[in-house]
């Protein structure tokens, strides 16, 4: 294949197209390299990102005198910033990885107002098919990188998980699951319908691996992913793990959904003057560089769902 068509395609993909996607795949580039790196994407490229992404849509809306390009570009930042809020405020995601997926949808958007079944109108369909793949791939990733923390952190991870077992809610949670998994397991030994008796062995299954899957979370969370910085080391979004008050004064804690810069300054104040030590912080899992790969996996297959299908 000459190097000519390897370029015809691209050459022949409208501007409107090819500049807001290559924006996107570069700005995940950097923010995939920043988050492993520091675990943390900063403000400029996220808060950038947004800002493009309304700017360069403004600009098309302009130069082709078509309203839709800024009007699509609100839409999609309207709902990525519902779904980011969403996900933040339930601690799925970090501040950097709400903002990254915000500017996203700013800079692609949704149009709903195109009817042709184009090329142009297919890849509008992009950033749909990119929130699922990014979900797909998100769980995937979730899954591996806990399993490399686990290893990376064996030996805390096996006295966590002990230590998490033999806790008193946890024993006391152990034996209703034991009681409902018989239960489940007896009526399916005594249930005709093979149906029914396959449904009820799989629930007793599913009961028991979900138990201990969420007594494994909680001790890779403990083993892993805790740690005590000082106020100087905190930067704006950390997650606190524990309440950190100064005379009695609440100062910040995990119902602050992330740190504040002002928190930091005052903590950094405190420090200074001796009245408080290093803060414990909870490390999230650096999410950008899955949504990277769901972006390439998107503009390579489109959408995973219908591919499986």
């Amino acid at each position: 294949m000459t190097i000519a068509a390897l370029i015809y395609p691209i050459a022949n993909i409208p501007l409107t197209i090819l500049i807001p996607y290559t924006i996107g795949f570069l700005v995940l580039l950097i923010g995939s390299y920043t988050d492993i790196k520091t675990r943390e994407v900063p403000d400029w490229v996220n808060i950038g990102l947004i800002g493009v992404g309304f700017g360069i849509n403004l600009i098309f809306s302009v130069i082709y005198s078509n309203i839709n390009f800024i009007v699509s570009s609100i839409i999609g930042f309207a709902i990525f910033f519902a779904l980011a809020w969403f996900m933040f405020y339930f601690g799925q995601w970090g501040g950097g990885d709400s903002k990254m997926i915000m500017g996203l949808g700013a800079l692609i958007g949704i149009d709903i107002f195109s009817k042709s079944l184009t090329l142009i109108s297919i890849l509008q369909f992009f950033i749909a098919a990119f929130l699922v793949n990014a979900m797909l791939v998100g769980a995937l990733y979730g899954i591996l990188w806990s399993i490399f923390m686990i290893f990376r952190n064996l030996k805390k991870f096996i006295k966590e998980f002990k230590k998490s077992i033999k806790n008193k809610k946890t024993v006391l949670v152990k034996r209703i699951v034991f009681v409902l998994f018989m239960l489940l397991i007896l009526s399916a030994i005594f249930i005709p319908d093979k149906y029914i008796k396959l449904m009820l062995f799989y629930l007793a299954v599913v009961l028991i691996l979900t138990f201990y899957l969420w007594i494994t979370i909680k001790a890779v969370e403990n083993a892993c992913m805790l740690k005590y910085v000082k106020p100087q080391k905190l930067t704006e979004g950390d997650w606190i793990a524990k309440d950190v008050k100064v005379n009695g004064k609440f100062i910040t804690g995990p119902k602050d959904l992330g740190i504040e810069k002002k928190n930091i300054k005052k903590l950094i104040e405190f420090y200074k003057r001796g009245k408080i030590k290093k803060i414990l912080i909870k490390e999230g899992i650096p999410f950008v560089p899955s949504f990277f790969v769901a972006y390439i996996v998107t503009l390579i297959y489109g959408n995973l769902v219908f591919l499986i299908i």
